[in-house]
């Protein structure tokens, strides 16, 4: 039986939703599974494995990324997972980037308008440049999967810097775009891949 921690952080409280199914999912193996906001965990080193999300807000959340940095001695040395909630992907079919396998919501991820020329909002919303910055951030850490799922946007919650960046880069509609199902599919396969790592 594994510990394992599903750590994530959250602007409104949607990702909080996706990381308790993500919890529930690993521990229907008969792991004891935790689920934390990065913002109260002190320490990771009792855990066998990893799971670090958060949403996409001018990027990955910054506690996320300061999160995997912090803890990246101990993160190298265990499974570890990343997913990123987001309004937007721009479906590039990139299956891995540097080396880590990635998962995508197909209902998520949307073709370019242009095949081959990407516009800046959809060069801005690929996987590459979502994950990059959490891989640049801790490189010594491999993630077995990093999962992109869709988010859920209420636009009174935003405070106005990241409504104006909603509006005017993303053009993101309102609404609860989480895949519950896809979700679920992708923590019961991490127990396969963890294995393998």
């Amino acid at each position: 039986m594994k510990r394992i921690l599903v750590a994530y952080t959250t602007n409104t409280g949607s990702t909080e939703e996706v990381a308790r199914a993500v919890a529930e999912e690993l521990g229907k193996a008969g792991d004891q599974v935790e689920t934390r906001r990065i913002e109260e965990v002190s320490d990771i080193s009792t855990y066998q494995a990893v799971v670090v999300g958060a949403p996409m807000i001018l990027g990955w959340h910054r506690a996320a990324l300061r999160f995997v940095k912090k803890n990246r001695q101990v993160l190298s040395r265990v499974p570890v997972a990343y997913f990123f909630t987001a309004m937007r992907l721009t479906a590039t079919g990139e299956t891995s980037i540097n080396g880590v396998p990635v998962c995508v919501d197909p209902k998520l991820a949307a073709p370019p308008q242009k095949t081959g020329r990407l516009s800046f909002k959809e060069r801005y919303a690929t996987v590459k440049n979502y994950l990059s910055p959490a891989l640049r951030a801790a490189p010594e850490v491999k993630p077995v999967s990093a999962a992109f799922f869709g988010g859920k946007l209420e636009m009174f919650r935003l405070k106005l810097p990241q409504m104006l960046f909603v509006m005017a880069i993303i053009r993101a509609q309102p609404g609860d775009f989480r895949n519950f199902s896809f979700i679920r599919e992708w923590a019961s396969g991490l127990r396969s891949q963890w294995t393998r790592a």
